[in-house]
This record gives structure tokens, sequence and C-alpha cells, in this order.
């Protein structure tokens, strides 16, 4: 018969060793634990932002170069206030477009065949315009634009279909997605729009 070995027992050393090991295995599960459910909460947060409060969007063609390329990426921001020169993005057609107000609700607009656009018989103020173009309009100007609604044209006016073509049309209100506030990429065009 073979006689068993006696048990050793551990030394102070070892237990402290293997308590220590114990502690930091579960203080990792607890810490890991945590990291993935702060990551869930601000993804969560993150999304919520992003539909709610600041869409963020890419632009798609050249309707409104020389502001906006294809490609850019933008913020909008949810408002119902909107000012001629702002830029705003709404939905048409399971679409979103982006274009430049250029007036509101009971005022008229006139374009000459040069381009030139006039607001209440004023002629409006384009800075941002490289070119003008009357481009495809199918309205009868002048135009008073509806209760309700805002009249919409893209920068790049020769190619741009907006409120000039029964197509788009104006734009009400609960079609708007929001202001388009700041471009995020690329980097070298980084800013706020004007």
């Amino acid at each position: 018969m073979k006689q068993d070995k006696p048990l050793q027992r551990p030394t102070t050393a070892q237990l402290e060793a293997e308590l220590s090991r114990v502690k930091y295995k579960r203080r990792y599960h607890t810490v890991l634990k945590s990291t993935i459910y702060s990551l869930i909460t601000v993804a969560a947060v993150a999304v919520l932002v992003a539909t709610l409060w600041l869409p963020v969007l890419q632009i798609y063609g050249s309707s409104m170069a020389p502001t906006l390329q294809d490609g850019e990426i933008i913020f909008t921001v949810k408002t119902a206030d909107f000012e001629p020169g702002d830029i705003i993005a709404f939905y048409y057609n399971n679409k979103i477009l982006v274009k430049r107000v250029i007036c509101s609700a009971g005022d008229w607009v006139d374009i000459d065949d040069d381009g030139t656009v006039y607001v209440n018989d004023a002629v409006l103020n384009e800075p941002y315009l490289t070119e003008k173009a009357l481009g495809d309009t199918d309205i009868e100007l002048p135009y008073q634009v509806p209760d309700g609604k805002i009249f919409v044209m893209g920068d790049h006016r020769s190619t741009s279909v907006d409120s000039r073509n029964t197509a788009v049309g104006c734009v009400a209100q609960e079609q708007i997605v929001g202001k388009i506030i700041f471009r995020v990429w690329p980097l070298d065009r980084l800013g706020s729009l004007e």
C-alpha cells in the first residue's frame, strides 16, 4: 500500500497571492461591465441627440455648390425660426434636400431672365452665389409664397430643382429637418455656415 503524501498547507504568501488574484478578477469584471454599460449609455444618448436635436447629414449632389460640396458632412439644428439666407434641410419624396431660404409666407418673389432675385420688389443680396441663372422655373412669376410655407433655392441656380419648380414647390414647416449650422467634414472646410 502506497503512503499518501501529507497535505501541505499553503503559506501566508501563497494565500495572500491567491486572494489578490481573486480580488483583481472581481474588479476586472466589475470595471468591464461598468465600461460596457457606460458605452451603451453614451451611444444611446448620442443617437437620441443626433436624431432629435442635431441631425447629421451628408451632402449628395451639386445643387448647393460652392457653399456645400458633394460628400461633405454637416450638422443641423432643430428650430422653427428661419431667416432669408439660412440653409435648411427638408424632406421631399423620401429624400432630404438642402436649399437656402429666400423668403417666407406672404412674400412676393420675382426672378429676372438673368437670375436676379427680387423679394417684395427689392433685389435680394446674395453674396454666396458665384453665378446667377433662371434655372428650371415653371411657376408663374411674380409668385406669392403661400401661408405656412418657405420659398427655397439652391446656390447652384442652373442645376438646382427647388421652389422655382412645381415638382418641389415651397416647403412646409412639417417637412423641415432643421437649419444647417456647421460643417464637420472635410476637416479643411470645418466651420460654421453662412
